[in-house]
């Protein structure tokens, strides 16, 4: 088993996968498919495409897995907190075991391509439960594991854990799993390649032209035409269809830390009580596992201490699990649709060819695959049984959630405007002058807001504020040293570069030595 290597602000999965690297693509080119992403949506509709026989090719911005998929905790469970009450009362029963089944197949999915390729991805078979440790919330799980077993999971009720700490009770469906993601991705993309599968690396995708074929274009100038098109960049950054306004952006911190294996809690476990909490283990080898703890969400370009919420979850940890030492830590940002349902299918406005995958909540390793066979059953006219459940089309889909659809656009409208109002005077953070290391703030220079961080070593990084995604004004990251939009997620280091769409192109650099120390406002 890899060592732990030093670097504790970097995924556990990055940091011990030897994922397989690509040239950038440096000339025109053509397949049936093509890919945008490479993480586990993309990956897993580029492999089901290329052996349903399709020419495929593959195109990822920066590294393979290296996003939303590279800073996950590895579940693989139909169980999602408590989605299957709410999928009764507001999409009906059919709905809700269409769901358990096209997610139970995603998960044999998985088992299955790991067992046939031989992938060593510590695949474990574990038990998943979602439970609560205030009586109060009993109610709401007895009523998810009926539920749950209505639509097809073996799912109960139970008081007892393995964990060590007593709850009040918990829904607890037999036979999950879980696994190194990116091992098990390492796998996918080896066999891509074997059946000439092609893969390019660091070739960002900034136009698609939905035509017969379609046409794509690279930020180098080089294009690609396909008969098809699959856009998995987590938010979907051609958005022809609005998809944009049904989408909700949240981010968790994880941390982790060597555990002896005979404490191993010896099952999948959540919770949404205290800012949600998600514990698993995963195997290192010579007597310990590895304790992964997920929790303190927020939504990103808030400005919220991140630093505090590692610290909250770290003392939440040691307490429950005493001993506990981090050895790791790392942030996941996940999206959810406004109607609770992932958008899987043809994009509609953007053409009949082009699909999309976004919006999986949380749970994107069976939504990954699972949007990897369902857009290639619709690309082969073998349609699954839950397509229309899926389909970004659907009927109603943002009619019906009206409530959520309509604070999703108060909240994006809310921060283009009252943000801009509130960036004047000394800064969000104070004037720059009196910036210590490592700390930002928003100032007015040259006559727009500029995002100023200042290094460890002193030095500062100044760059427009305007995030070039819709326009919405960033707020810094402290715990992950990024500035993030509050409006679409979009993130960018120091510099301005592009670390998570939708936004593609990175934040206008300013000069430092042109900024105003004392912030006061322009003339």
């Amino acid at each position: 088993m890899t060592p732990i290597p030093p670097d504790v602000h970097r995924s556990y999965w990055m940091q011990t996968a030897d994922m397989p690297s690509s040239a950038s693509l440096t000339s025109d080119a053509e397949a049936d498919a093509a890919v945008i992403g490479g993480g586990i949506a993309g990956l897993s509709a580029a492999w089901e495409l290329c052996r349903a026989g399709l020419s495929v090719v593959v195109l990822e911005a920066r590294r393979l897995a290296g996003g939303v998929t590279g800073h996950t905790t590895g579940k693989i469970t139909a169980l999602h907190t408590t989605v299957y009450d709410r999928l009764r009362t507001e999409h009906g029963e059919d709905a809700a075991r269409l769901y358990a089944a096209s997610q139970s197949v995603a998960l044999h999915r998985i088992l299955e391509v790991a067992r046939d390729l031989g992938t060593d991805c510590d695949l474990e078979r574990r038990p998943a439960l979602t439970y609560c440790e205030e009586p109060d919330g009993v109610e709401a799980l007895r009523a998810e594991a009926e539920a749950a077993r209505a639509a097809g999971l073996d799912a109960s009720f139970v008081t007892e854990t393995g964990l060590p700490y007593p709850v009040a009770g918990a829904v607890r469906v037999e036979d999950q799993a879980q696994f190194h993601p990116l091992a098990y991705l390492r796998g996918i993309v080896e066999d891509l390649i074997a059946r000439d599968g092609r893969i390019h690396e660091n070739t960002r995708v900034t136009e698609v032209d939905s035509g017969d074929p379609c046409r794509l274009t690279t930020s180098a100038g080089h294009t690609v035409s396909a008969r098809h098109v699959v856009v998995a960049t987590h938010h979907p950054v051609f958005d022809h269809a609005a998809l944009t306004t049904r989408l909700t952006q949240h981010r968790d911190l994880v941390i982790a830390g060597p555990l002896p294996s005979r404490r191993d809690p010896e099952g999948m476990y959540i919770t949404r009580e205290g800012g949600k909490r998600s514990v698993r283990t995963t195997p290192l080898g010579d007597g310990r596992r590895l304790l992964i703890v997920t929790g303190e969400a927020f939504t990103p370009g808030t400005g919220e201490d991140t630093e505090a919420g590692y610290a909250r979850l770290r003392s939440w940890t040691q307490e429950r699990f005493p001993g506990f030492e981090e050895s790791h830590r790392w942030a996941a940002q996940d999206n959810s649709a406004t109607d609770g349902l992932p958008l899987i299918g043809r994009m509609r406005a953007g053409g009949e060819n082009v699909y999309v995958a976004t919006g999986f909540a949380g749970w994107g390793m069976t939504g990954g695959v699972l949007a990897g066979r369902l857009i290639a059953s619709l690309v082969t006219e073998t349609e699954e049984p839950w397509a229309a459940l899926y389909d970004p089309g659907r009927s109603g889909a943002a009619l019906g959630s009206a409530p959520a659809f309509l604070k999703t656009q108060w909240d994006t409208a809310k921060h283009f405007v009252k943000d801009r109002l509130e960036t004047v005077g000394e800064g969000t953070n104070g004037p720059v002058g009196a910036l210590g290391a490592g700390e930002s703030t928003v100032v007015r220079a040259g006559g727009g807001p500029c995002a100023v961080h200042r290094d460890d070593q002193g030095g500062l990084h100044a760059v427009s504020a305007v995030c070039t995604h819709m326009g919405c004004l960033v707020a810094f990251n402290n715990g992950e040293r990024s500035w993030e939009c509050p409006c679409h997620g979009s993130r960018f280091d120091v510099d301005g570069e592009v670390l998570q769409g939708p936004a593609m192109r990175p934040l206008e650099r300013r000069n430092p030595a042109d900024l105003d120390l004392d912030g006061r406002p322009d003339a």
